[in-house]
């Protein structure tokens, strides 16, 4: 890199300094992906931006990785360390070459037969600014589409400190050269595959485009199964057709979440606090396969055990900040109260009642919601024990929600539903008070505002929080 370039690139850098703080998933590159830094690495990202190649730059300097700004030398010949999969935006526009990008490769796998003993590992990196997945009638928001550069500066400015770089784990150009040989046609190739492996990351990270709320409650009621529930709720209650349509409207309003991306990142502020108050750490285990199951295009169910309220809080701050989609959460009717069944909602609550007899019109309209969620792909939690533990040990399950799971499979899902069984362990259960006094047999307190603010006082350090 010439003197003027590394001159260039510091003024860049230097508001990058303020206003980004990403953070690498996974926490240790090298390691957890197996990346061999004895050999050439070189990355490819999505988009030529500027701002994603500097903040690559500075994970890949923290975690002790190839500098992308610095050219691999290979047979006296100097190549950039870096490759774009879409040559970049102009300022107003969103003018794409891809050409660049497939000469590069040609140039790397050609390389590859001239030189036996050559191993480039190409590393896919997706630097995100932002996870707010869009509104299904409105613009795409800025994690899945190309920015131009005035949209880019606004989404930094923004977003900076909400944002994300993903390693994914390593390709061998010499396994490619070997196996599928160095022409341009492979060359072309490899940068589609490039490009589909973005998409699906990013899908993974954002989740798919949020409907209105109101095109969600028309196709419910569109739906055959609905339909019939209606008929047969307006003949058993002699009440007119319109007023049986209005009663599953009520419902839907009851059941469904109101997913907000605004919410979540405010809730991630307040989380962190939080759990630095109350816990030492958090361990967490084996997020690599759920990315993994989530970057193949699974429909992924959390099943967590449940302790303690904070079973769902924790475990959506960890997914969050994993590099993926927190999940819609089946949560208890006893939780909606004001004003925390509103900020659950936008968290991806959606409340479930402790029984659905004798309501045929309750039970069709939650079992064709929970379907709706699957056909859409959005990832889902439900606790399987129904309720928390009172004891420490597992409870007994309750199949209805994991019946209704295997019969939106049974339906005709076109990607594959994987259940994620979570333990989720405590030095010390927040409740363990109140759990104490209930099997001393006292009456278990609804839950309401006085009691969450009660709650409050109990933020001391209780040790580790492990899962």
């Amino acid at each position: 890199m010439s003197g003027w370039q590394r001159i260039y690139y510091k003024l860049l850098n230097l508001p990058l300094q303020v206003l980004v703080k990403s953070k690498s998933i996974p926490a240790e590159p090298a390691q957890e992906l197996g990346l061999d830094t004895s050999r050439p690495v070189m990355y490819v990202l999505p988009y030529n931006s500027k701002a994603d190649l500097l903040t690559l730059r500075a994970q890949c300097l923290a975690h002790d990785l190839p500098d992308p700004l610095e050219p691999l030398e290979i047979d006296g010949a100097l190549l950039p360390r870096y490759v774009f999969i879409h040559g970049g935006p102009r300022v107003f526009t969103y003018y794409t070459p891809k050409e660049e990008s497939i000469k590069l490769f040609h140039d790397y796998l050609d390389l590859h037969r001239n030189h036996p003993d050559l191993d480039v590992q190409m590393v896919p990196v997706s630097v995100m600014f932002g996870r707010s997945p869009g509104r299904e009638k409105g613009e795409v928001n800025p994690p899945l589409r190309m920015l131009n550069g005035i949209q880019k500066f606004f989404a930094v400015s923004w977003l900076g400190r909400d944002s994300f770089v993903r390693f994914s784990p390593s390709v061998s150009l010499r396994r490619m050269a070997d196996e599928h040989g160095t022409d341009k046609i492979i060359a072309q190739k490899l940068a589609r595959v490039a490009r589909m492996h973005f998409a699906r990351q990013r899908l993974a990270a954002v989740g798919p485009r949020l409907p209105a709320r109101q095109d969600l409650f028309n196709k419910l009621l569109a739906s055959k199964a609905i339909a019939r529930a209606v008929e047969d709720e307006a003949r058993s209650k002699k009440i007119s057709h319109e007023k049986a349509q209005q009663n599953a409207i009520a419902l839907m309003e009851e059941i469904a979440a109101n997913f907000s991306y605004e919410m979540i990142r405010l809730t991630d502020r307040i989380l962190g606090f939080t759990w630095n108050r109350l816990y030492q750490g958090i361990n967490v285990h084996n997020a690599e396969r759920v990315r993994q199951l989530a970057h193949d295009g699974h429909e992924i169910v959390y099943v967590p055990c449940h302790r303690s309220h904070m079973d769902y809080l924790l475990l959506s701050y960890v997914l969050y900040h994993q590099g993926l989609v927190p999940p819609h959460i089946a949560a208890g009717i006893n939780l909606n109260f004001w004003p925390a069944g509103p900020i659950f909602r936008r968290l991806g609550a959606f409340f479930i009642r402790r029984t659905f007899k004798g309501n045929k019109l309750y039970s069709t309209v939650f079992r064709e919601y929970l379907g709706e969620l699957f056909s859409r792909g959005y990832s889902v939690e439900y606790f399987v024990e129904g309720g928390r533990s009172r004891t420490g040990r597992l409870l007994d399950p309750k199949t209805g929600t994991l019946s209704m799971t295997i019969q939106a499979m049974l339906r005709g899902g076109t990607r594959p539903i994987t259940l994620v069984p979570i333990y989720i362990g405590y030095e010390h259960v927040m409740e363990v008070g109140t759990y104490a006094k209930e099997l001393r047999g006292a009456t278990k307190e609804k839950e309401s505002l006085p009691q969450m603010v009660r709650g409050l006082s109990k933020l001391r350090n209780l040790g580790p929080g492990l899962r």
